[in-house]
């Protein structure tokens, strides 16, 4: 009779709601999401869920408006819309309106150096202090109203009583909700590419292994894309990467891999990693020809470039897929690409990637947040929405450099997602200008002072 003595029913029912809890959750993540990612299709409740965000934070946008107004507050605007923006000139333009200004004499007339060139030189520095247009691009991108998350507004508190209580209403679904439904997600999707690829490993390689691997990779990819909660967007599909080319896009995250990955298969570029990381490489690579080189491996240019001439020119492997920035930039502009993926000769397939920051910031902020607490802002934010544009194939002109080459495929993706095209090394997140930047403005105001004495010399 002891054992029946210690019996008590509210267990057994807890249990019992326990389990149909589980499995209520389960088929509810089986049949909504995980089913319609195997094979491709949606129900729309990612886009009426969008649209119905929309529509709070036009809500909440008109309160935080009426509020300022009655209090007599000056609503906050991004400064960098307050510089006005000038066309650009060069340095002998400029010097030259300085001198005429200051001596009523022109550059013909003027000697070899003048104090008032000093002007010009001090006036750039305070120009790149007031509004640098490097570093800004390494921090998180500017909202011009607020989405209801607390990263993007500390001050909510003191806006208004309803707008306090809409956020807490909003914490509660994110992290109540949300945050564990897309944990199981993410979970799910990388667990089912570990598993597959690595049994798909075992088959020999042919069309069948070639298809199996394909439709895995899509499956898992668009499973953690439903674990983001993104939705996207895709334009000029008939623009895709095709096989034997390179897809080369701008790089906000470390997600632009599985936005781009989930509407197509690509062979992925990157170093051996341990860990976690180096499970789902070593698995990967089992089912499909990605490209990962061992860290003393990177650093070695024609070593690199050997292996992606190799893959590049079979052309029944998958596309390859390169971010050539080097490194995440905040979803506003396009920093310099590196030459080494356009000097293979290869056709090069430009993808341009734009997120709307309304929903959450998707740019990833390497010096300030690990990758744990990125992911963990993802996958707490509203959702991640974007738009990705398909550009037509580009190869290199006659005549036309590596340099050349990379310069115009960045400029044709920044004019597509609407980002500045700017000429800067990304690698200045975390480095110092280099010299040659300093002496390339020497340069050009010596030539400019050379060239003034010569002209007067014939004369």
């Amino acid at each position: 009779m002891g054992p029946f003595l210690d019996f008590n029913p509210f267990d057994n029912l807890l249990c019992i709601l326990l389990g149909i809890s589980f499995t209520v959750w389960f088929t509810l993540l089986l049949v909504f999401i995980i089913v319609p990612a195997i094979f491709g299709v949606s129900f729309g409740i990612r886009r009426l869920y969008m649209k119905t965000l929309l529509k709070i934070f036009e809500w909440a946008t008109h309160r935080i408006e009426r509020g300022a107004k009655d209090n007599n507050h000056l609503l906050y605007k991004p400064y960098s819309n307050a510089i006005i923006a000038k066309e650009p000139t060069s340095l002998e333009e400029e010097i030259n309106e300085i001198r005429r200004r200051g001596s009523n004499r022109d550059l013909d007339s003027a000697s070899e150096f003048e104090m008032s060139d000093i002007f010009y030189f001090c006036r750039r520095g305070v120009e790149s202090i007031m509004d640098d247009e490097v570093t800004k691009r390494f921090s998180a991108e500017e909202l011009e109203s607020w989405n209801l998350l607390t990263r993007s507004n500390y001050n909510f508190q003191h806006i208004s009583l309803r707008l306090t209580v809409l956020w807490g209403l909003g914490v509660v679904i994110r992290y109540g909700f949300l945050l564990p439904l897309r944990v199981t997600l993410a979970f799910t999707g990388v667990g089912l590419l570990v598993v597959l690829t690595s049994i798909i490993g075992f088959l020999p390689n042919g069309r069948m292994k070639n298809f199996l691997s394909e439709q895995v990779h899509l499956m898992c990819y668009r499973i953690c894309v439903r674990a983001l909660t993104a939705i996207i967007t895709y334009h000029d599909s008939e623009n895709k990467p095709k096989n034997g080319g390179i897809c080369v896009a701008n790089h906000t995250s470390p997600i632009d891999v599985i936005i781009l990955a989930s509407d197509g298969c690509y062979a992925m570029v990157g170093q051996i990693h341990g860990g976690l990381m180096g499970v789902i490489q070593k698995s990967m690579v089992k089912a499909c020809p990605h490209i990962w080189f061992e860290r003393s491996e990177v650093k070695d240019r024609h070593l690199v470039a050997k292996r992606l001439s190799d893959h590049v020119e079979d052309t029944t492997k998958l596309p390859i897929l390169i971010f050539p920035e080097g490194t995440c930039i905040n979803n506003t502009s396009v920093m310099m690409f590196k030459k080494g993926s356009f000097e293979i000769g290869s056709t090069v397939y430009p993808v341009a990637i734009k997120y709307d920051p309304r929903f959450g910031d998707a740019f990833w902020n390497s010096s300030q947040f690990g990758m744990v607490n990125y992911l963990l802002r993802m996958m707490s934010s509203w959702a991640i929405v974007c738009s990705v544009w398909y550009l037509p194939p580009m190869t290199r002109e006659e005549g036309e450099d590596a340099v050349k080459f990379a310069s115009r495929v960045k400029a044709a993706i920044a004019r597509q997602g609407g980002l500045v095209d700017l000429l800067w090394d990304g690698g200045l997140k975390r480095g110092k200008v280099k010299d040659t930047f300093k002496e390339e403005q020497q340069k050009l105001y010596s030539k400019m002072l050379v060239g003034t004495q010569e002209d007067r010399s014939r004369s």
